[in-house]
């Protein structure tokens, strides 16, 4: 993206960008919002405007992943996190800032890689209450865009001598781009390769496990509820002798249990 096409275009790139990014996908949203900002600078787009283009598009992403969220749940973040190294992690890093934090996270999601494409859907699983949610969403819509657009208005002579810089440099900034493309996808290849044994989880039949409880060493079972908060609340049904556990809160949850026994697991 330079200045150039963003002078030209820049509304329905910024738009289309923001738009892309909300939704999931791997577009550079802060990119276009600091490349839109030098534009303004250089008077080529409207200020007022190009707001108003961003947090539209932030918006209408986030509403569209918030409505996906409430009605497919994990199967979607499961979806969004699958080319993330560790997909557990992915959700439950959201999940945590959403335990620490609360409904604030939506404002600042923005800014933390991977907990920005997740917090909209998590927040529509979680059942949170949608005029709720987007009045957070704009919140957090407004200071992401206001910060990128004046970084970019603020830089502008900056990035306009870095551009000029890639031109000039011609060939041997394509051969540095495209080296650095293979170096990463051969990283992100052995990270996937290294962390695969972690993919697999072991489970256990319905069926096998009540027929152990129903045995001789069913003092031998711990059974333990791990709902994600928001999941579940004081007044939650669990498994008849179950404990409840905080999974965002496993260092001192796990002082608690029992090193005599199997303990069984289960979530959403």
């Amino acid at each position: 993206m330079n200045l150039f096409s963003m002078a030209r275009h820049g509304y329905a790139l910024t738009f289309c960008l923001l738009l892309a990014e909300a939704i999931g996908l791997p577009f550079p949203a802060a990119i276009a919002l600091v490349a839109a900002g030098a534009a303004v600078a250089a008077h080529s787009l409207s200020g007022p405007y190009v707001l108003l283009t961003s947090i539209a598009a932030l918006l209408l992403g986030d509403s569209v992943q918030f409505w996906l969220g409430r009605y497919m749940g994990w199967l979607l973040l499961g979806f969004l996190c699958r080319v993330s190294i560790n997909p557990e992690t992915c959700i439950l890093r959201s999940a945590e800032s959403f335990y620490k934090r609360g409904k604030i996270t939506l404002v600042i999601a923005k800014f933390i890689p991977g907990v920005n494409t997740m917090a909209a859907p998590l927040a529509g699983s979680m059942k949170m209450r949608f005029w709720q949610f987007l009045r957070l969403d704009f919140l957090g819509a407004l200071v992401y865009s206001v910060t990128y657009l004046a970084v970019g208005f603020l830089s502008r002579d900056f990035l306009a001598t870095v551009l000029r810089g890639f031109h000039a440099a011609g060939r041997a900034m394509e051969a540095v781009v495209i080296i650095a493309l293979a170096v990463y996808a051969v990283y992100r290849i052995v990270q996937y390769r290294k962390h695969k044994m972690y993919r697999v989880v072991p489970r256990i039949q319905v069926t096998e496990l009540a027929a152990r409880l129903a045995s001789v060493d069913a003092d031998k079972v711990q059974i333990v509820d791990v709902r994600s908060h928001g999941y579940y609340d004081s007044g939650a049904a669990r498994i008849k002798n179950s404990i409840r556990i905080e999974p965002n809160n496993l260092e001192e949850e796990l002082k608690h249990l029992s090193r005599e026994k199997d303990i069984y697991l289960y979530c959403t």
